[in-house]
This record gives C-alpha cells, structure tokens and sequence, in this order.
C-alpha cells in the first residue's frame, strides 16, 4: 500500500473517531513533505504497518505497554506535586502493547534522521549505542524518574534553554486566536475542571502543535489568576494507530492513563484523561522539547543516554515481561538497534519521497 493510499485510509478511520480540524489536516500535510524528521513524527499510522514488516523477527520481541510514537523530540518537563521540575517522555497518545523493540528502534530511527538533517551532530552508531546503554543500565538499576531540582545539573540546563523563556512563552499564548465557533460543552467542562478557581473568567483559544495529532481538535483555555497568566490544554484522543494498522484488532481502549500510572515515573498532577480527552497545564516549563531549542553546547550522547534511560522506565510498568525482556535483549547481537534503525530510516526516507512526489 502506497504511503497516499495509508494515509486516506488512516484520516478516513480517524474522521469516523473523531471531529478534525480540515485547515490543521492540510498543514499537516504540507509539514510531512518538509523533511523525513517532520515526516516521521507525523506519521505514526505509516510506522505501525511498516515496521513489522521491515524488521519482523524484532516485531517477535517480548511485549510490553509501549510509548509506540517515541521519537527525539517527543520528550518533555512538567512540575510535580512538589513544584520540582521532572524530565521524561512527553506525550502518550498511542501507548499500546508492542514489542519493548518498537520503541527502541524508533527512537534510533527518529535519532539517524535528525542526525541526516544536522539537528543533532554525532555518529549513527553513536547514538545507537548511547540509548542502548541507556535503556541496559535503567534495566539493571530499576529505573528511576528525572528530578532535576537537585540531580542532572547537565539535564536541567538543556531543559530550561532561552528559547523556553517565560515572556516568550505567554507571548505565544497571548497571540492565539480566540475561537469564534462552538466549543464542545465537553471540552468546556474539562477544562474549567482544571482551572485554579470555578467560575474564573477565561478565554478559549486555537492552537496547532505538534505533528502526529495535528488535524484533531485541540482547545487552549487562557485565563488571568493571581497576577499573571494560567493556561489549560485539551485535546481530542482516539485508539492507537495500532489498532487501525492490526485491521482492529487489539486493545481499542486509550492507554494514556495507564501507562503513566504503571511507569517508574514522577506523575504530572495536571494530566489527566477525562474521556476523549487529554487535559494538561500548559506553562514555560510543563511543555515538550524541541531539538531547535536546545543550547549549541551541548552533550548530545548523554541526552540520548537520557532518553533510553526513560524509555526503559515506561517498559518497567510491564512487570511481567521483564524477565523476558531482559533475556531477549542480552540475546541481541552488536549492532542490531543501528542495523534496524539504519532500514527504517531508509524505509521512512522512500515513503517521505512518495510523499513529496504526490
């Protein structure tokens, strides 16, 4: 099936789940054909028909709640209970039970393609075996979450860049377009629900982010409390693309409140999931990291060692394939994250190409 082809068939399958956003669906069509990085991040649907296919004897690997869109940039800060800020994975829309492989593979991939694009500037195989390293050492030490108050000096100096300025931050939210149009009373509620006082005067605003989810309904509510500016996010959440790509087979439950329950994990108190929809605090620091965001000096390998770290503190949740895990993953020959990364990229890279031509 060619990538046009997948791609109406998957809109098609979303329109039937969800309400979409036609103007949001068009960017997003126009940022897939900008680079094979933008490409990836948008077209999770594409990766879960391919990637068994592509590398099936990985697609045997012992199953586990899996992030399935994990990639690069899909990584983030938020506070806790404690006001302490937490590094970690970002956003969870397409958890679903998949090989531990899934996401390790990728990350790789999403890594080889930003290095081909200069957002990151080190070697494939380097990158490859720092979040192997990672993901090992998180195995070995039972995970642990990032809290970067006290600890990873290195990690909260990436996190807390220039380009995640609080005035530049609330500038942004100032410029969102107020909505004209009917909001859903649902999405109303879930909103106000997360507000700091009821009845607290608020607008509700447009905003496009992200690239996987571009195209669903999302509502950004702006208020003015305590002498400065709160904002709340909600956003419309359908079953994984995995369950569009296994022809409906499979869990069609949303896992998002799963999964960050079972990971070893430092829990957003303002993410919550209250129906179809994902509720969050939008603020300078409770957002996902952009690589064009990061300092010039940087240490890139530690950061993907990071990252590897975390995705095994997700795998964690899934305590009874551990075990298995851990066997099937000394089992592995040298070099094998690079080697599938290495024909996904090179698979994403032809579908990116079709694309373009279309």
């Amino acid at each position: 099936m060619s990538i046009v082809k997948a791609t109406t068939r998957y809109e098609a399958w979303l329109a039937e789940n969800a309400k979409l956003v036609p103007a949001d669906l068009k960017l997003k069509h126009t940022y897939m054909a900008q680079s094979p990085f933008s490409f990836l991040r948008a077209t999770f649907y594409r990766w879960a028909q391919v990637w068994p296919k592509v590398c099936p004897e990985l697609a045997c690997a012992p199953q586990v709640l899996a992030v399935g869109d994990l990639h690069v940039e899909n990584f983030g800060t938020w506070r806790d209970v404690e006001g302490r800020l937490i590094w970690g994975v970002n956003d969870f829309d397409e958890s679903f039970p998949l090989p531990y492989t899934n996401d390790l593979v990728r990350l790789a991939t999403s890594a080889h393609l930003a290095i081909a694009e200069n957002h990151l500037a080190l070697a494939h195989e380097e990158a490859c075996q720092a979040i192997l390293d990672g993901y090992r050492q998180a195995l070995s030490e039972g995970g642990g979450p990032f809290v970067l108050e006290q600890h990873h000096g290195w990690l909260r100096e990436l996190a807390t860049g220039v380009l995640r300025d609080p005035v530049q931050f609330w500038a942004k939210m100032e410029a969102l377009p107020t909505i004209r149009g009917d909001v859903p009373m649902s999405a109303r509620k879930v909103l106000e629900s997360l507000l700091p006082e009821r009845g607290l005067p608020y607008r509700i605003a447009h905003r496009v982010a992200g690239l996987g989810s571009l195209g669903r309904q999302r509502f950004v509510a702006i208020a003015e409390w305590g002498g400065g500016h709160v904002a709340r996010e909600a956003k419309t959440l359908v079953s994984s693309a995995c369950f569009w790509a296994n022809n409906n087979h499979g869990t069609q439950q949303i896992l998002y409140e799963e999964i960050l329950a079972r990971a070893v994990r430092v829990l957003d108190p303002f993410v919550h999931l209250r129906g179809r929809w994902i509720v969050r605090r939008l603020a300078p620091l409770c957002s996902r990291i952009e690589l064009s965001s990061l300092p010039d000096r940087r240490e890139e390998a530690r950061l993907l060692k990071a990252m590897g770290y975390e995705t095994a503190n997700v795998h964690l949740g899934s305590k009874k394939a551990i075990l298995a895990l851990r066997r099937d993953l000394k089992r592995r020959p040298a070099g094998w994250l690079h080697t599938a990364a290495k024909e996904m990229a090179k698979a994403t890279l032809e579908d990116w190409e079709g694309w373009r031509k279309a």
